[in-house]
């Protein structure tokens, strides 16, 4: 194959840059860690040992924060308001804690007039989803299509939905809000509303519990659902109480947001109005927006848009879309476009409730297929956004799942899984006609992947009047280095080539909606082969492996001033001028700085074990005798921000028989945070001393050194029988 090419035009736009406070999750993670890990303070440091006794004990873990079959950290719900009140920081669980802060992308979300809202609601919630460090499953739900949508609101019919952590780690990445939601129906619903709404201490204390909620586990702030009817007392303070929680979240939250749901009026009588007007606008105009029910009418949209309330606001109206059609809706379906069509017409927002009906009632094992046709309907109704961010820009196109799990080309584990905190940067899922009988798509591929669990497939149809097709996957804004560093890993069919086309813009200005692309220059970066500098420097960072049937490929970019703009894959046949069938597995794509190839990594330190469960059980594999199980917590410090995920590994050291050999590294699971709990894992009979290791994968997928990775040593015995 020849040798490829990327072709970089420059792009000079107006405007402005956005650029974000980003609120450290660190800060937020240690708050929560304080309280809850004083033994663990107190531990010897990295090269010492803990000391354990093995007894058979009950896991003093709580229920609500761990699994307690398995002591596996899961999210979950608050169900009333005693929980509500009584919550506390220092009771907070870590492992709940976004790893993710809120990532900027352009336009800002402030600069968006037609906003579009997803609310997950999926079979009453916590499902797969509620498991911190992921879980096996063959067919789960995920959301990829995220350069769409601004806001993701995780519902549920419990009092506090707490977005599952996992959920707010994928949609910060693509900086996409994330809301809880604060719901209460019926008559139990209504006897709590009367206890909180009673007076202002009341409604206060309930407000701070909110924002202390969403400021500790770093999600974005909540829709407030009120399904019951209210008292003259109550409804009075309502709207009093959104003002004093939207407030709140803004003054604690960076870009923070309350949405109030349309169903209580004015009055304290429950009627979904399906629409804004005079008996529901106090409500909204005492927070940031009013997510309307979902039975209206082209009436209902032109009354609002000229509905004297929403001038000035009519992007913070919500309109309703209820994915599964249930009463008299417009569209709904694969006809939801239908609906959206209406909405934006009359230049308003759009709330897309349960969009998970394309996984629940239709054939999961075509739910790929099914999603990017639903998006596909929606897209011309949808803006596109771009996530900004400083290099490295990387991506594998992982959805955060799959049937196997990849790294580096190879299968690591051949079970399917779910997590949607591996879920990578994901690129623009498309389907385009050519001219004459050509044809472009992009989807995500299971069956082969470059790491984590599917690859990016780019496949159609070149038609015989062109020479080439062109996939835009990527749409960004993302500064460049003097000297960029760019990798493409791909693995394409026979009889064509495949070249990256990168476009760039002024990084300072950059404009944000409806101007055209002007004239631009080209220049053509310069190709590394295998024997250059910065080639083998990269080789080495990344370590051993062989990339069978991948291609990877080395260019160097040296601009200034410049930010990355689109990403794009070029198709071009190699001979005739025939209508040529093509298809290319796109494992990975990164651009980074060349001098941060120069940079030592940084040691993993004060890995901390604690939190230890010992149980008997059986194990995986054929054996019917019970084995000794370890549960344990282990924390360490190292900049999240920095690494790709964390690998976890252990092995045995000595015992309990002396005469056999230290044991091999094993890996026991990966960690997208400083924090991993290892559960069920088999351990030698006591006494035994075997070693949990820490090891740090770059951003850039680049091998650390063992002597960077962290290290605890557990020295354990055997304790009394019975």
């Amino acid at each position: 194959m020849e040798s490829e090419s990327i072709d970089v035009s420059s792009r000079r736009r107006k405007g402005e840059e956005n650029v974000g406070d980003e609120e450290s999750k660190t800060q937020r993670l240690q708050k929560t860690e304080n309280d809850s890990v004083g033994s663990c303070l107190d531990q010897p440091g990295d090269k010492g040992s803990v000391h354990e006794v093995v007894r058979y004990d009950p896991s003093p873990l709580p229920a609500s924060h761990y699994d307690p079959d398995t002591t596996e950290p899961i999210s979950y719900s608050l169900k009333s308001l005693d929980e509500l009140l009584s919550w506390k920081r220092s009771e907070a669980n870590p492992f709940n804690v976004a790893a993710v802060p809120l990532a900027n992308r352009q336009p800002p979300l402030t600069r968006c007039q037609l906003k579009t809202l997803v609310s997950h609601d999926m079979m009453g919630g916590y499902l797969e989803d509620r498991f911190v460090q992921g879980a096996e499953s063959e067919e789960p739900y995920a959301f990829y299509h995220w350069q769409y949508i601004d806001i993701f609101n995780y519902f549920s019919h419990n009092m506090v939905t707490i977005p599952p952590t996992v959920w707010t780690n994928a949609a910060h990445k693509h900086g996409v809000l994330v809301l809880g939601t604060f719901i209460t129906e019926w008559t139990d619903g209504g006897k709590m509303c009367e206890l909180f709404l009673a007076g202002e201490e009341s409604y206060r204390s309930v407000a701070d519990k909110l924002v202390q909620i969403a400021h500790c586990y770093g999600f974005d702030g909540w829709l407030i659902n009120i399904e019951n009817t209210l008292s003259a007392t109550a409804v009075k303070n309502t709207p009093l109480f959104l003002r004093y929680l939207t407030d709140q979240m803004h003054e604690r939250v960076r870009s923070s947001m309350v949405l109030w749901y349309d169903s209580v009026v004015e009055d304290g009588a429950l009627r979904w109005q399906n629409e804004l007007n005079d008996s529901n606008r106090i409500f909204f105009q005492a927070c940031d927006g009013i997510f309307t029910n979902y039975n209206w009418t082209e009436h209902s949209l032109e009354s609002m848009s000229s509905y004297p309330a929403s001038q000035g606001r009519l992007g913070d109206i919500y309109v309703g879309v209820d994915v599964f059609a249930r009463g008299e809706v417009v569209g709904g379906k694969y006809e939801t476009h239908k609906a959206m069509d209406l909405i934006r017409k009359h230049g308003m927002s759009a709330a897309i409730f349960a969009p998970g009906w394309v996984y629940e009632c239709n054939n999961k094992r075509e739910f790929r297929a099914n999603q990017d046709k639903f998006w596909e309907l929606l897209s011309d109704f949808l803006h596109v956004h771009r996530p900004s961010s400083a290099l490295p820009f990387v991506s594998s196109f992982c959805q955060g799942f799959g049937k196997k799990f990849f790294w580096r080309g190879k299968v690591e584990s051949s079970r399917g899984w779910y997590n949607l905190s591996a879920q990578e940067l994901q690129p623009l899922y498309l389907r385009q006609r050519l001219e004459s009988s050509g044809w472009l798509r992009t989807r995500g591929c299971p069956e082969d992947a470059w790491n984590g669990g599917c690859s990016l497939l780019v496949e159609g149809v070149i038609p015989s009047t062109l020479s080439k097709v062109c996939a835009r996957i990527f749409s960004l804004h993302v500064p460049l280095a003097p000297s960029t560093l760019v990798s493409f890993i791909y693995k394409p069919s026979e009889g064509v080539k495949v070249s990256l086309e990168l476009k760039t813009t002024d990084a300072t200005l950059c404009s944000y909606e409806g101007v055209q692309d002007i004239q631009h220059n080209s220049a053509q970066p310069k190709v590394l082969e295998g024997d250059h500098e910065l080639v083998q420097r990269f080789t080495e960072n990344c370590g051993v492996w062989r990339p069978d049937g991948w291609t990877v490929r080395c260019f160097l970019l040296e601009l200034r001033g410049c930010a990355l703009r689109d990403v794009c894959v070029n198709v071009s046949r190699e001979t005739g001028d025939q209508d040529t069938s093509f298809s290319c597995r796109i494992g990975e794509i990164m651009v980074m700085d060349a001098e941060s190839l120069k940079v030592q990594p940084l040691l993993v330190q004060n890995v901390c074990l604690y939190d230890i469960v010992w149980r008997r059980g059986f194990g995986r594999g054929m054996s019917n005798q019970e084995e000794l199980h370890l549960n344990a917590t282990l924390r360490w410090n190292h900049p999240i921000e920095l690494v790709r995920h964390f690998r976890v590994h252990w092995r045995r050291l000595r015992g309990p028989d002396p005469r056999t050999p230290m044991g091999q590294l094993t890996l026991i699971g990966r960690s997208y945070s400083s924090m991993f709990r290892v559960c069920e894992l088999a351990v030698p009979e006591a006494p035994c001393i075997l070693e949990l290791v820490v090891e740090p994968v770059t951003r850039e997928g680049f091998t650390v050194p063992e002597s960077h990775w962290g290290r605890r040593v557990l020295d354990y015995t055997s304790g009394p029988l019975g």
